[in-house]
């Protein structure tokens, strides 16, 4: 190998939607590229598509729509004849009741019933009359802004279920920001006030049509993979990182990790692209993180997906319903079948798919599958969403680290870590959600391993992927005082 083809050599830690999208973008120019995955079966991360007893299913919803072109473009190329588009249908159901989701004032009004209707309307107006002045918390904040009991029925459940925290402990800096951007309260927002004039800008999550791989999300990366080795690249699956050692004075990387027999094997290259989660570095970097300890500091949310195999009875055709009844556990849940009838094996049959979000050994996380598709049964048919007796199988995905956790010190911890990176680690990129400690969309990941390659190859102007945000514009700045691209946070009041 020439000194140049040396200099090129990429290893890609990790197979989601940012790593993949590197290793195929860096075959295609020529670069030799090595892709590690721990999971022994399948591509895509949290993006995978997960097969069993006929059924194909997701981790969670992976909807394909981004405001950029060249995302958009690249799912083109990837999967040219199996993009479906679809309507979107998203609801909320609060206490046997369905709600639209962005809310419509009048239909919530009118399904809520004229007592509660009343009960709200007195609320919001004694919150503007009478508003906490100085709100601390994100009850306060919302509670002023639509009133207590709008807070109770449309917020509080919720977001307690998805982030572990009381409401009241959470600041109301971040309250602000997500009803500004993505959020329930952003649907809630946009329906008390007049509707938006015409060339302003969608927000994301409330788009209303987007684009679906005919066979699950995981099928445009099983063949992002494919085409990788077409390219000549290499994607090697169970293969678990173990060390990532960097000689300065080489300028080379030496990746240390167990291939799927145990047995401990290196890679050297010259650059490394990194999408595992920025919190586990600590014991993989060497020589070592001086920053290390704001690398354990980093907290995760994690996620139980209970996959019920169900008798059809259509009593809901949405994508997915947000649950806001504080009776049940389950904090969101999946009809498959919506998203493409190709994934169900049966005409008579649906797949379900009910989220609970929690914290690795949690009880939750500890309880056995058979308890937790029981469960699961049992919150199906309490929220009439399904008759007992329908369900004939389960199967269950446990997903750690599913989404970093913003507490008031993350901004703090991920600014130390990507100026050591930047400074002792050059050649080291870090991708992707969990590779950044950022609640990236699927296309944000994707933009963030474009930006890298085009940085590596010297295609246009460089640009930074740590700009690229969750819910602006790619490369927007932070006005809040620094371009760090890092979010504000639903932090504790005592942190």
């Amino acid at each position: 190998m020439t000194a140049a083809a040396a200099d090129r050599r990429v290893t890609v830690v990790g197979a989601g939607p940012a790593g993949l999208t590197a290793a195929y973008l860096l075959s295609q120019r020529g670069w030799p590229v090595t892709v590690l995955e721990a999971d022994p079966q399948r591509v895509g991360g949290i993006a995978r598509t997960i097969e069993h007893a006929g059924y194909r299913f997701d981790v969670g919803p992976h909807r394909f729509f981004s405001k950029a072109a060249r995302v958009e473009a690249l799912w083109d190329e990837l999967l040219p004849d199996d993009m479906l588009t679809i309507t979107r249908r998203t609801r909320i159901q609060y206490r046997g009741r369905f709600f639209s989701y962005p809310l419509s004032a009048p239909e919530a009004l009118a399904r809520l019933g004229p007592w509660e209707s009343a009960r709200a309307a007195v609320s919001y107006l004694r919150a503007r009359c009478f508003p906490v002045r100085e709100p601390r918390s994100f009850a306060d904040w919302v509670s002023n802004q639509f009133g207590p009991r709008l807070f109770e029925i449309f917020f509080r459940t919720y977001t307690e279920k998805v982030w572990g925290m009381d409401c009241r402990d959470i600041s109301a800096d971040w309250a602000a920001q997500r009803i500004k951007g993505l959020s329930l309260g952003t649907a809630l927002w946009n329906a008390l006030r007049p509707r938006r004039a015409p060339g302003r800008a969608t927000v994301k999550s409330l788009i209303e049509t987007f684009r679906y791989p005919r066979l699950g999300a995981g099928m445009m990366w099983e063949e992002a993979a494919r085409r990788t080795r077409a390219q000549g690249g290499t994607v090697q699956l169970g293969c678990r990182v173990v060390g990532l050692a960097f000689d300065a004075g080489q300028r080379e990387w030496t990746t240390t990790y167990l291939d799927t027999d145990g047995a401990s094997r290196t890679l050297r290259s010259a650059h490394v692209i990194c999408s595992a989660a920025l919190g586990d570095l600590a014991a993989l970097l060497s020589p070592p993180l001086r920053a290390r300890a704001h690398a354990t500091a980093l907290r995760y949310r994690d996620l139980l997906t209970v996959m019920l195999f169900a008798t059809d009875r259509q009593r809901f055709a949405d994508h997915w319903l947000y649950i806001h009844d504080p009776e049940v556990r389950v904090a969101r849940i999946q009809n498959i079948r919506a998203w493409s009838p190709a994934l169900i094996p049966d005409a008579a049959m649906t797949a379900f798919g009910l989220e609970y979000f929690c914290f690795a050994g949690d009880a939750t996380w500890q309880r056995g599958d058979a308890k937790l598709i029981a469960l699961a049964t049992q919150e199906l048919v309490r929220l009439s969403l399904a008759e007992a007796g329908d369900v004939t199988g389960g199967y269950v995905i446990r997903q750690p680290r599913a989404y970093p956790v913003y507490d008031g010190d993350y901004r703090g911890h991920v600014e130390a870590l990507r100026d050591e990176i930047a400074t002792r680690y050059p050649t080291l990129h870090m991708v992707g959600r969990n590779g950044m400690h950022k609640y990236n969309n699927q296309d944000h990941a994707m933009m963030t391993a474009m930006l890298t390659v085009d940085a590596l190859v010297g295609d246009g102007p460089r640009r930074d992927p740590w700009l690229v945000n969750q819910d602006a514009e790619y490369h927007e700045e932070d006005r809040g005082g620094g371009a760090s691209g890092l979010r504000l946070v639903p932090r504790r009041l005592d942190a």
